[in-house]
């Protein structure tokens, strides 16, 4: 890697980290459920590519790093489903009780 590809990737990277950063710092809350729904959907493609790479046996290297990409996109896959279950539990509305229709009806004069 020459020294000029080396300051634009670390560019590109720096430019990409800021630009992520903002991009997630602005979206409200009520739409953090369907982002989180859609990277849960394109972990799960990574979680498919992973499996092909770690199945071809081009040679051991690739076997090897294809089973760490399974484990590390199954992982993500999994975290981000137990994410979205636990945002979702925070918009339900608790159960009320009905100790009110229980009581006997007392009318006051």
């Amino acid at each position: 890697m020459t020294h000029e590809s080396l300051i634009a990737a670390l560019y590109v990277f720096a430019l990409a980290a800021f630009l992520g950063y903002q991009v997630i710092s602005r979206v409200p809350p009520l739409l953090h459920t369907p982002l989180m729904s859609a990277t849960n959907a394109i972990s799960g493609i990574s979680l498919v590519g992973s499996i092909v790479t770690a199945g071809a046996r081009y040679n051991t290297v690739s076997t090897i790093l294809g089973f760490i990409a399974v484990v590390c996109s199954t992982t993500n896959v999994v975290g981000g489903f137990v994410i979205t279950d636990r945002m979702l539990r925070m918009f339900k509305r608790k159960p009320t009780k009905e100790v009110r229709s229980q009581e006997p009806e007392v009318r006051r004069p």
